[in-house]
């Protein structure tokens, strides 16, 4: 024997109840005006108190390590810390920026570095925007490779390039560096910012191969290499004729 039983369907006899009505109405609807439920009221005036202890507690500028930008700043440094101990502190020379340019992670820190603080100026690949690009062979302040971390960290221009010393520390500035190295001819010819004007200096020493020590000259009275040792040296064996 089933259990189910069918309710009768709600029968609208078009009353409207007495309720209190607003005064507006919209193409001649009215609602009620009802009061809101006190639990919305309660999380209402709760969050208008909490946000004001909250902007007292952390963004009264009388507390600055309390803010989220402190925080942030704090956890980003840690972070940082945490990597650079397989590095150590960096040099900004020529040895050191040219061998970051060949260590994919860092190049990554790189280029990390630039999209948060260049590409405004020198574009998303670097092939310049209002700042000039970076990835043709032309340069207005630079024409060795450690000057590249000199015009990073103290800028150039009257400030049109800003100065990053004191947003940067010095491992961030020597990576970038290495990083607008490895992006040197990424961007084909005529399709980056043209180079502007003073920008004619080349880096004369961005080639490695000036790395490789001279020949020695022999020293007087040292006795020659077997190695160095000419077919002229040596006597012809019997029956072969001397070449």
């Amino acid at each position: 024997m089933s259990s189910n039983t069918q309710q009768d369907p709600i029968k609208e006899d078009g009353h409207i109840p007495d309720d209190p009505l607003t005064d507006h109405s919209y193409d001649g609807i009215r609602e009620f005006d009802n009061p809101m439920p006190g639990w919305w009221k309660a999380l209402f005036w709760g969050s208008i108190v909490w946000s004001a202890v909250y902007w007292l507690y952390y963004e009264n500028g009388l507390t600055p390590d309390r803010s989220v930008i402190a925080a942030y700043d704090r956890a980003l440094a840690a972070n940082m810390e945490k990597q650079f101990s397989e590095i150590g502190e960096l040099k900004p020379d020529r040895a050191t920026i040219l061998k970051f340019t060949k260590e994919p992670k860092w190049l990554a820190f790189g280029k990390s570095v630039f999209q948060t603080n260049c590409v405004s100026c020198h574009g998303n690949n670097a092939e310049g925007k209002i700042g000039p690009n970076l990835t043709d062979d032309k340069w207005k302040n630079v024409s060795k490779v450690e000057d590249i971390p000199k015009i990073i960290a103290n800028g150039a221009g009257g400030n049109a390039m800003p100065a990053w010393k004191d947003k940067l520390n010095e491992n961030e500035i020597v990576l970038l560096a290495s990083y607008l190295l490895s992006v040197h001819g990424t961007v084909p010819p005529g399709s980056g910012l043209a180079p502007i004007k003073g920008e004619t200096k080349v880096i004369s020493d961005l080639d490695e191969s000036a790395d490789a020590p001279a020949g020695e000259e022999p020293q007087p009275g040292a006795e020659p290499g077997k190695d160095e040792t000419t077919k002229t040296d040596a006597a012809p064996q019997s029956g072969e004729a001397s070449k």
